[in-house]
C-alpha cells in the first residue's frame, strides 16, 4: 500500500526515457498566444487581464530597479499555476511535487536577488547581518543566526511548494481510496467521502494556485531587500 500512494510521485519512464521533460514543456504549449487584434476571444482577454493584475500588484512595492523582474515573475507564476493544476488530472504526474525541479528554480532565483544586493548596495546588505545598536556579546550569535537565515531561504521555498502539493495528492489518493472501498458496502457513507473528496479538489485547486503566487510573492520580497 505504501509503494502504491508513493509511486504517484514517481518520475515517469518510457522505453528508459524520463518523462518529466515533457511534463515540464507542456504547459507551454496550452497557454494562447496574444493576437495582433484589439478585440480577441474572451480567453485571452481574461489572460490579459489576469497578468496585468499580477504584475502590477507585484511590482508595485518594488524601486524602479526592479521592473525589469516583472516579465520573468509573471512568466513563473502563470507556469507554476499551470503545472501545478495539470497535476490535478487523472493519469498526470506533477513535476512541482519533486523537490529536486523546486530547489532548481528556488536556488537561482534566491542567488541572483543576493547577487544584485551585493553589487548594487553591499553596505545595505551587509547591514541585515548585524543590526544596529547590537551588543558586543552578541555580535557573533546574531551574525551566525542571520547567515542560517538567509541561506535558508531557498529551502524553505522549496520544501513549502513540494510538501503542501504532495499533502494535497496524498489526502485525495487515500480518500478516493476509501470511497471506492466503501461503496459496495456502505453506498450512504461512500456519498459523503465522495463529497468530501469534491471539497478537498476544489480546496487543492486553491492550494496549486495558491502556492505559485506564495512561491513568487516571496522572491518579489527577497529583491525588494536587495534592489
Amino acid at each position: 500500500m505504501t509503494l502504491s500512494l508513493f509511486n504517484q510521485f514517481a518520475s515517469p519512464v518510457l522505453l528508459g526515457i524520463p518523462l518529466i521533460a515533457l511534463a515540464i514543456l507542456l504547459p507551454w504549449t496550452l497557454l494562447p498566444s496574444p493576437a495582433n487584434r484589439w478585440l480577441t476571444n474572451r480567453l485571452l482577454s481574461l489572460q490579459g487581464s489576469f497578468i496585468g493584475g499580477f504584475t502590477k500588484q507585484l511590482v508595485l512595492p518594488l524601486n524602479p530597479g526592479g521592473h525589469k523582474w516583472a516579465l520573468l515573475f509573471t512568466s513563473l507564476m502563470v507556469y507554476l499555476i499551470t503545472i501545478n493544476l495539470l497535476g490535478l488530472l487523472p493519469y498526470t504526474f506533477t513535476p512541482t511535487t519533486q523537490l529536486s525541479l523546486n530547489m532548481g528554480l528556488a536556488i537561482p532565483l534566491w542567488l541572483a536577488t543576493v547577487i544584485i544586493g551585493m553589487r548594487n548596495q553591499p553596505t545595505h546588505s551587509l547591514a541585515h547581518f548585524l543590526p544596529e545598536g547590537t551588543p558586543t556579546l552578541l555580535i557573533p550569535v546574531l551574525v551566525i543566526i542571520e547567515t542560517i537565515s538567509l541561506f535558508i531561504r531557498p529551502l524553505a521555498l522549496g520544501v513549502r511548494l513540494t510538501a503542501n502539493l504532495t499533502a494535497g495528492h496524498l489526502l485525495i489518493h487515500l480518500i478516493a481510496m476509501a470511497t471506492n472501498v466503501l461503496f459496495p458496502l456502505m453506498p450512504s457513507v461512500a456519498i459523503l467521502t465522495g463529497t468530501l473528496l469534491l471539497l478537498l479538489t476544489l480546496l487543492e485547486i486553491a492550494v496549486a494556485m495558491i502556492q505559485a503566487y506564495v512561491f513568487v510573492l516571496l522572491l518579489s520580497l527577497y529583491l525588494q531587500e536587495n534592489v
